[in-house]
């Protein structure tokens, strides 16, 4: 092989890795814009303060509970706090005492507590459940389905909805004890 034909084969060579590097580069760009339009789409379909609390069904996980599944659509008539959570979460673990104590003192004045449980492990959850004897309904989003509807990203975080199934309140961290009561005061029928 001559200098001349050496000169063209590392010519080609160069070619074809710029060109490689190109299309990684082009790919790399198009996955970038697709994730950055698709996270905006999301947080415009946010459900806002004002709207119409979207209907999820799911199974609930705490044996002091007779019902297998909960519905939202049943609860309509009462003011509903909905807090997304997991065990692993530790400042959900500090909000469920403050939980269950409200639960206790405003269930017969027709606030309902729901805890959408986003762990994917039953027996953990139903230790804490144990550990922090909650009596009010826990529900297993098994595949994530209410927390993409309600677009929840930090955990925990809560949705408050009045009697008429209007979303009054959307709050996202760890509340206090007077903070959520009252929020839970302000959703009583």
């Amino acid at each position: 092989m001559d200098l001349d034909e050496r000169k063209k084969l590392k010519q080609n060579k160069k070619k074809k890795r710029l060109i490689f590097r190109i299309s990684i580069l082009l790919v790399l760009v198009l996955a970038v814009v697709f994730v950055l339009v698709s996270n905006s789409k999301k947080d415009n379909d946010t459900y806002a303060e004002g709207d119409e609390a979207p209907n999820f069904k799911l199974e609930q996980i705490n044996k002091s509970v007779d019902q297998k599944e909960l519905e939202l659509k049943d609860l309509k008539g009462k003011g509903v706090m909905v807090n997304f959570w997991a065990t692993y979460c530790k400042p959900c673990e500090k909000e469920m005492p403050y939980m269950q104590g409200l639960y206790e003192k405003y269930k017969d004045k027709g606030i309902e507590i729901v805890a959408v449980n986003l762990d994917g492990n039953e027996l953990v959850t139903n230790r804490f459940i144990d550990k922090y004897d909650l009596t009010f309904p826990v529900a297993w989003d098994k595949n994530k389905q209410v927390r993409e509807i309600y677009n929840i990203r930090p955990i925990p975080s809560s949705v408050f909805i009045d009697k008429n199934g209007k979303i009054t309140k959307r709050i996202e961290g760890q509340l206090t004890l007077d903070q959520l009561e009252d929020i839970l005061k302000s959703i009583q029928p």
